[in-house]
């Protein structure tokens, strides 16, 4: 197997951004490695509308999305492996793959690209009771056998978490002919984007109750009914069950990154995200290893999924041009303060931004009238103001270069919310 430079782990949109902007930054030498038959990762899958309105300024399908991707990589003459699982990275970035042509086989790249994406939250991690009928599945194998395989998988369903996808497939099953009584979230508040809610739910008069999960399903060969119950500080309510006829049972109930490969390579992990922490490169606690997309951290839209892994292959291509010089660089670490769940990146090196960073982050509960703040050891460097924040919503902002470098004794950036 002959060698590259940077190989990129995954072909989905993350990945196919990351190796054309590395091409575009002069990595000749790079391969892809994908373990699906084709590229474009999840959004072969994603057949509904509504991506590209900031990368292309038009509305397309997910396939459409994906598409023009795959188009300009094919035109960049960036190779790939299709149906090649990749089994180990190793702290010297040796990467492990292997496919029915090659077999078993290794790389020693200079730099590699995390961008597996992300995986859903199964039952398993979820303790509901009750027996283990056909007729449960998560929102995102339903929505691929509804989409690519041309399988409905119930006709009266519930669907547990409101999660964009959960939301997407409570609209795609009811243009299917399928029942949704239901969408349960145990939070009080959903977890999906507001306009998703109004397109998907409140269209079809179907509707959300927050608050709520299932506390038993019933049925032994498939699902034949399952009940619901109000969840109070983190607890079911005695005497507020609803029981729900139906045969299909989804699952909305968060995405996590798939980050076997990073930890089992030494990456540190973020404990709030479950992806790599990062640096204002992108890059992770080795040297080297870049990550961006859903690995990282879960996104609402695919634009910035694309935006941010087309930052970490063009860092990851300076990294092989320059031999890795910066790595001494003094770094400051990102804080979160009041209502701010994590940061991306977690830790920042003035001297090594350009003219500006691009910094997002999540909060941990709904927020009205409230003010972003940017501080640099103790002197304001941002703000914005914003009428709601809302954990479904991951917020971007943009900071200068120069004021990051202004104090070079701030001790750390801290990002918080304040009262408008």
């Amino acid at each position: 197997m002959k060698n590259v430079d940077l190989v990129i782990i995954g072909g989905g949109p993350a990945g196919l951004a990351a190796a054309i902007e590395a091409r575009r930054h002069g990595v000749e030498d790079l391969l892809i490695l994908e373990r699906d038959s084709e590229l474009g990762g999840i959004l072969n899958q994603c057949i509904h509308n509504g991506f590209g309105l900031h990368t292309f300024r038009e509305e397309l399908t997910g396939p459409e999305y994906a598409a023009r991707y795959i188009a300009q990589a094919r035109a960049l003459g960036i190779p790939y492996k299709l149906d090649t699982m990749v089994l180990d990275l190793a702290a010297d970035k040796t990467v492990t793959a292997m496919n029915r042509t090659d077999g078993l086989f290794q790389l020693h790249p200079k730099a590699v690209v995390l961008a597996m994406g992300c995986r859903e939250r199964p039952r398993g991690a979820l303790n509901i009771p009750g027996f283990r009928p056909a007729g449960i599945f998560t929102a995102g194998t339903a929505q691929r056998l509804v989409n690519m395989e041309g399988y409905l998988p119930g006709r009266k369903v519930v669907i547990l978490g409101s999660g964009d996808i959960g939301l997407i497939m409570a609209r795609r099953m009811t243009l299917e002919g399928a029942q949704v009584q239901v969408v349960a979230e145990l939070m009080p508040y959903s977890g999906g984007l507001k306009r998703n809610i109004v397109q998907c739910l409140d269209d079809y008069g179907i509707p959300l109750k927050l608050s709520h999960t299932v506390v038993d399903i019933q049925g032994k060969e498939r699902v034949e009914g399952v009940t619901l119950a109000r969840v109070e500080n983190g607890r079911p309510v005695p005497g507020t069950e609803e029981h729900y006829d139906c045969d299909t049972l989804l699952l909305s109930c968060g995405l996590l990154p798939e980050n076997e490969l990073s930890r089992a390579a030494g990456v540190q992990l973020s404990p709030v995200t479950g992806g790599p922490a990062v640096n204002e490169s992108l890059e992770t606690s080795i040297p080297g290893v870049f990550a961006a997309g859903n690995v990282l951290h879960v996104h609402d839209l695919v634009d910035y999924v694309s935006e941010e892994a087309g930052a970490a292959g063009a860092h990851a291509a300076a990294f092989i041009r320059q031999g890795g010089q910066g790595q001494d660089a003094p770094a400051l670490p990102v804080r979160c303060a009041n209502g701010v769940r994590y940061t991306v990146p977690s830790t920042v090196r003035p001297a090594c931004v350009g003219d500006k960073l691009t910094l997002r982050f999540r909060v941990g509960n709904v927020y009205r009238n409230k003010k972003i703040a940017v501080y640099l050891g103790d002197t304001c460097i941002f703000t914005r103001r914003r009428p709601v924040l809302a954990p479904g919503e991951m917020e971007t902002i943009q900071l200068k270069g120069d004021l990051l470098r202004q104090d070079p004794a701030a001790g750390s950036i801290t990002v918080t919310l304040e009262e408008a």
